[in-house]
């Protein structure tokens, strides 16, 4: 028999056909809508850090983030193996015997950061490099369960609560949260559980959120527990497993357990605060929260209107999100610190939720043809097969609807990075506060205690004074307001220290004028900022008045305000 060859046309076919089946298969779509993914959300987080050229943003944490975690590379390079000595809040509980960096590995993480010719540049550069992959983590995830639509979630995700976008841009751990959580997902999904026990550890090292993997571990376990009727105990026994070792396999242990109650029993209360904590531990107001979070709230809503729990083995994942978003939902309404988590997790429950309820309705068409014909004459409805004309309909009112979806989510994702954006290049810049602190250290003796009049500037929770003297952080609060109309002896010999510094905000403007009008203190040093006083020796006459920017402001508001 005559052997046939092949053509040099064919051969040539061949690999053309093999490349356009590649471009066209699911692993190449997925990977071109990761890569889309990738990119998108990078260039919105890096254009909303580089919105301001200080370190983002509305607090100082960040400064101190980056500044500690270049200390801790010193020491590295010093060969010392421990952390520095952190001697700068004696008077609290994070004075230099009991100080606990409940950052530690984030703060390691942050060291490659610390290179950057300018510290200020490399904690923005991580900032934005943090956020995009805690973002990315979630997109990856509807990604990896091939949730359809894929890129209108993908908006939905960016579009979903401008607090989300702005708390993201900050130089913290939350986004590493978000990261260890979603792995944490992925991890239950697949039943794979014992890598919960070094997720866990290392999460618990980096930050104190670690136990929003013990609430997602519980609530998988009570989802496995509806739908399979048996208790799953083990992705709960290899968490808690992994946050002990993390609390108990650690430089600052035990003092780190101490703090860590401190935390939770100063900042978990359903009533008012013992002392002023930052404004983040303070509830939303419910407008404000619905005007900042309406996409992941309108998402939550169609996560409940579209659940699907008949098929009790579909609906793990959209039960879990269920739960699970739902308590976040309940956590940012009493705690804004919160509002990091509860959008991603809204948005990544409406997704499950959905493509669980398009499944079950096309549960049918998933059938072989031959099983088709068996169910035929038990179905309701034998209608003729669908024309083509139906089909493209159809089509085109998908369509419709994906078109619809996109738009309004673009057009919210717009509105949402225009006011962050704004939010961000508002907030204070680079250079403020710098004038201050270079006289200050130009002319306070190293080692001296400063009495900052605004907890924040630091910055310090006051939660640490409080719980290390009751009693002075009273005082520190009389102070401060301006209740105290002789502060100097006070501030010299209950906290030790003869300079005070404070911002030229109108908050302590009760301070100020107390302070100078006690005979008590020189004014040393004032820009449009900040001032600095220094307490006397004796009691002597008020400084003169200095026509300061404030009091032009003042001035200027008068001469506005005249008839």
């Amino acid at each position: 028999m005559e052997e046939l060859q092949e053509s040099p046309d064919s051969a040539q076919i061949k690999p053309k056909r093999a490349l356009a089946d590649l471009i066209k298969s699911e692993a190449a779509v997925r990977g071109t809508d990761l890569v889309a993914g990738a990119v998108a959300i990078g260039v919105i987080f890096w254009w909303l850090q580089f919105s301001t050229s200080a370190i983002c943003c509305g607090d100082f944490d960040g400064y101190y983030h980056i500044k500690w975690a270049q200390m801790l590379w010193q020491n590295f390079r010093a060969k010392h193996l421990s952390p520095p000595s952190f001697i700068w809040l004696p008077l609290t509980t994070l004075n230099l015997h009991d100080y606990v960096d409940h950052h530690l590995l984030f703060h390691i993480i942050l060291i490659p950061f610390t290179w950057f010719r300018d510290l200020q540049t490399g904690a923005k550069v991580a900032a934005a490099l943090f956020a995009s992959v805690a973002v990315f983590s979630c997109y990856w995830l509807i990604v990896r369960y091939e949730i359809r639509y894929r890129l209108i979630w993908l908006l939905a995700l960016l579009a979903s609560s401008a607090p989300f976008l702005y708390r993201l841009n900050m130089t913290k751990a939350p986004p590493f949260a978000i990261i260890f959580l979603v792995t944490g997902v992925y991890l239950l999904f697949e039943k794979k559980f014992w890598p919960l026990l070094p997720l866990t550890f290392v999460f618990a090292l980096t930050y104190d959120m670690f136990v929003l993997l013990i609430l997602a571990a519980a609530v998988w376990t009570i989802v496995i527990g509806w739908t399979e009727q048996r208790f799953e105990w083990r992705p709960l026994a290899w968490v808690v497993l992994g946050s002990v070792l993390g609390l108990v396999i650690n430089p600052y242990f035990p003092h780190n357990l101490y703090l860590f109650y401190e935390h939770a029993r100063v900042k978990i209360t359903p009533n008012d605060f013992a002392t002023k904590v930052g404004n983040e531990w303070y509830p939303y107001d419910t407008r404000e929260f619905v005007a900042n979070c309406y996409v992941a709230l309108a998402a939550m809503l169609a996560g409940y209107l579209f659940l699907d729990i008949e098929d009790r083995e579909r609906a793990e994942r959209p039960l879990f999100f269920l739960l699970l978003s739902t308590s976040l939902l309940l956590m940012t309404a009493r705690w804004k610190r919160f509002a990091e988590y509860f959008p991603p997790f809204a948005i990544l429950f409406a997704a499950f939720t959905l493509e669980n309820f398009w499944r079950g309705r096309a549960i049918f068409t998933r059938l072989p043809d031959s099983v088709m014909e068996d169910l035929r004459p038990f179905l309701d409805r034998q209608q003729p097969s669908a024309t083509a004309k139906e089909i493209k309909q159809q089509e085109t009112w998908r369509l419709i609807k994906a078109g619809f979806a996109s738009i309004t989510l673009g057009a919210a994702l717009f509105i949402n990075v225009y006011h962050t954006a704004k939010d961000i290049r508002g907030s204070e810049g680079r250079e403020y506060y710098a004038q201050g602190a270079a006289w200050m250290r130009s002319n306070i003796p190293a080692g001296q205690i400063v009495f900052n009049t605004d907890w924040d500037d630091f910055p310090r929770d006051p939660t640490y004074l409080l719980d290390k003297n009751p009693e002075l952080s009273k005082l520190y609060e009389k102070i401060t307001t301006g209740d105290e109309e002789d502060p100097g002896p006070l501030i010299r010999d209950r906290f030790g220290t003869r300079w005070v510094f404070s911002d030229n905000t109108k908050d302590h403007d009760a301070f100020y004028d107390n302070a100078l009008r006690s005979g008590w203190f020189d004014r040393v040093y004032e820009d449009s900022d900040c001032s600095v006083l220094h307490i006397r020796d004796q009691k002597g006459e008020p400084p003169e008045e200095k026509n300061s920017d404030k009091d032009k402001d003042k001035a200027n508001d008068d001469e506005d305000n005249s008839p």
